[in-house]
């Protein structure tokens, strides 16, 4: 597994997003995770939240060491057709506290059709920016699973440029087989708790960043694990995101499609329609 060097010197940042005011996360009463209101669609639990409280969450989970480590993550079609009845991995029983976000216009527009209310899409690419702000106005270490060695050091730079306070404690890029093996696995494990990382991007795609956390998150130590896909790429600017248009008519999907059509063909085009009709199948109320 490749790593890279886990301290860095940080110069004048660009920062994209405002951090919380003072007092945020103290203002967020001990059972507001107990408190949130959840859906099922397609099977999947997710939760009915926006930015600011989903930032709140996860900042204040960073500075939490008594409680499980909260996972969070994107729910599309492709968690729903994945994980539509994983209860194991994401029930009140796992290892992890999940926050399931919405992410995906289908999930979207089937949460407004259950609740009569509109809630705003949180993808992993789109929360990020906000996620790191807070990190950096704390001081946390930050680390990234996942991804290729080649983006490392453009990772490193636009960490210290954008979110200076950020400790960036260091990008593992284990290869497939690796993450087959609990001994590497846990090895991974023994050097990110090593390194103390506060918050990981485990950027593995689904299935896998979720099974994962799922079995491995506690054993990091970090404090909180994020699900977010291709966001490694995006911080290291190696990929964009869809201009605000296409995301605004929910044609996203579309735009990466056209740009990685051979490994992404397969999740739009044959396993997205039935998990389509799974999540227009759902209908129960808020719980």
């Amino acid at each position: 597994m490749s790593q890279s060097t886990p301290h860095i010197v940080m110069p004048t940042p660009t920062v994209h997003a405002r951090p919380m005011e003072d007092g945020a996360t103290r203002r967020v009463s001990r059972d507001e995770w107990d408190r949130l209101t959840s859906v099922t669609i397609g099977g999947a639990p997710v939760h009915l939240t926006d930015e600011r409280a989903a930032r709140v969450m996860i900042a204040r989970a960073s500075h939490e060491s008594a409680r499980r480590p909260l996972a969070v993550c994107s729910i599309n079609l492709d968690h729903v057709h994945h994980f539509g009845h994983a209860e194991d991995d994401f029930g009140p029983d796992a290892p992890v506290r999940w926050l399931n976000l919405i992410d995906g216009a289908p999930i979207a527009k089937q949460v407004q059709r259950m609740t009569t209310r509109s809630y705003p899409r949180l993808a992993g690419s789109d929360i990020i920016q906000g996620v790191l702000t807070d990190a950096s106005a704390s001081g946390l270490a930050v680390a990234v699973v996942g991804g290729s060695a080649e983006v490392t050091e453009a990772l490193r730079g636009r960490l210290a440029e954008a979110y200076p306070g950020v400790r960036f404690a260091g990008h593992w890029t284990p290869p497939r087989e690796a993450l087959s093996s609990r001994d590497e696995c846990l090895r991974l494990c023994g050097e990110l708790r090593t390194a103390q990382a506060d918050i990981v991007l485990v950027c593995l795609g689904k299935p896998r960043q979720e099974r994962w956390i799922a079995q491995y998150g506690p054993d990091t130590g970090a404090r909180v694990l994020l699900a977010f896909g291709a966001v490694v790429d995006f911080l290291a600017g190696r990929v964009s995101r869809a201009p605000g248009w296409v995301s605004r008519a929910g044609a996203e999907w579309m735009w990466r499609l056209m740009l990685e059509p051979r490994r992404l063909a397969r999740r739009y085009l044959i396993e997205g329609p039935p998990a389509y009709r799974a999540v227009r199948a759902s209908g129960n109320r808020p719980q």
